[in-house]
């Protein structure tokens, strides 16, 4: 039986990376999962259990902070008991990627993305937050990035969670990788046949800068529409800020709460670059198009005049500008909502795991 290690850099909150490594757990069930922070209540079903290091304790010491740790887990991935393996899995943003100095066996890395704080100066000055932030940011990217040049001709094959991801991964690390789109919990999200949609956009997700949420809000104020904007987060103030009566914020929902919007909403809209995004293909399984700005993951999840449309990337009034115009005009009774959640069942976590074990059963081979 081929023995199987999956490593993640923490476990401090739930996400996206964080049900990838559920599912690589389901995927491969014996196998044993490290990472060197874990916060208590960190972890959800299916992984139970991680290999976790001292820097958990620092993590709980420090109020849940993670931040002032990370310039340390770089070298306790590079410690971790890796050698007694077949192959390595690694989930990696920043640093994972330096578990592949720990073995010599064949070591996966699914790239949710590489560093990008650390390699696109713009995104890490609206993520900074300030001189100080970007000076500390600064530091820490050039640690990423040397750490990331480092790791990377150690890794036997590279799988990035969308084709924006992977031409990222050819630019900054100079080698080719493959792509599977990370799992979505599509079951979760149905249409309703019985909900007519409403005279109203939906912003959902995260409310930090990079999801550029603001973009969506002066789209709003221009076309004279309706928006909603769901979620919560540190750039919410901003945003309240400059919005105008015509949006609403309705903070952090429960996922039936979010779903029932998703059905009822004219269309969801994507203003921001993701590396791919889950919240379009949530939408999309209840039948829900998308209007999203054309690069990044989008270009994985969103069909045009299937599932949606595209607006064409570019400066922030560029985008402003063509989102207005495209949300005055929008008609969601041209979307087939049938057809829209078909192509959402194409990124069910069975559809991952399928392609994954695939990926890694090849390496194991040597193929």
């Amino acid at each position: 039986m081929t023995r199987v290690a999956l490593v993640h850099e923490r476990f401090t909150e739930f996400g996206g990376s964080e049900a990838v490594v559920g599912e690589f757990v389901h995927t491969w069930p014996g196998a044993e999962v490290f990472a060197p922070i874990v916060a208590p209540g960190g972890l959800r079903e299916p992984v139970r259990a991680v290999n976790d290091s001292w820097l958990s304790r620092a993590h709980t010491l420090l109020g849940g902070r993670h931040a002032p740790l990370l310039p340390l887990v770089p070298g306790r991935l590079r410690g971790l008991p890796l050698r007694e393996f077949d192959v390595v899995v690694i989930s990696h943003h920043a640093f994972a990627t330096q578990a592949a100095l720990a073995t010599d066996a064949p070591v996966v890395a699914y790239v949710h993305s590489p560093a990008r704080w650390a390699w696109d100066r713009e995104f890490r000055a609206q993520e900074a937050g300030g001189r100080a932030g970007q000076l500390a940011l600064g530091a820490l990217g050039a640690l990423a990035r040397r750490g990331e040049l480092r790791a990377a001709p150690r890794l036997t094959h590279i799988v990035a969670n969308s084709h924006a991801v992977a031409q990222r991964v050819t630019d900054w690390w100079g080698l080719p990788a493959s792509v599977v789109n990370p799992p979505v919990q599509v079951a979760r999200f149905t249409p309703d046949p019985g909900i007519a949609r409403e005279d109203f956009f939906l912003c959902a997700g995260r409310l930090v800068p990079y999801k550029r949420a603001d973009l969506a809000i002066r789209a709003a104020q221009r076309a004279g529409v309706r928006l909603v904007v769901l979620g919560d987060g540190r750039f919410r103030a901003q945003l309240e800020a400059i919005a105008g009566p015509e949006t609403t914020f309705l903070g952090a929902t429960s996922a039936d709460e979010l779903q029932d919007m998703y059905r009822r909403c004219r269309a969801l809209l994507m203003p921001g670059i993701e590396d791919f995004g889950i919240v379009p293909v949530e939408a999309m399984a209840c039948g829900a198009p998308v209007l999203a700005v054309g690069s990044g993951g989008a270009r994985d999840t969103v069909r045009p005049g299937v599932t949606g449309e595209y607006v064409p990337a570019g400066s922030d009034e560029d985008v402003v500008a063509a989102l207005a115009e495209r949300m005055r005009t929008f008609d969601p009774a041209a979307y087939d909502a049938a057809k829209v959640r078909e192509h959402a069942l194409g990124f069910a976590p069975e559809v991952f795991r399928a392609r994954m074990a695939e990926v890694v059963d090849a390496v194991v081979a040597g193929r």
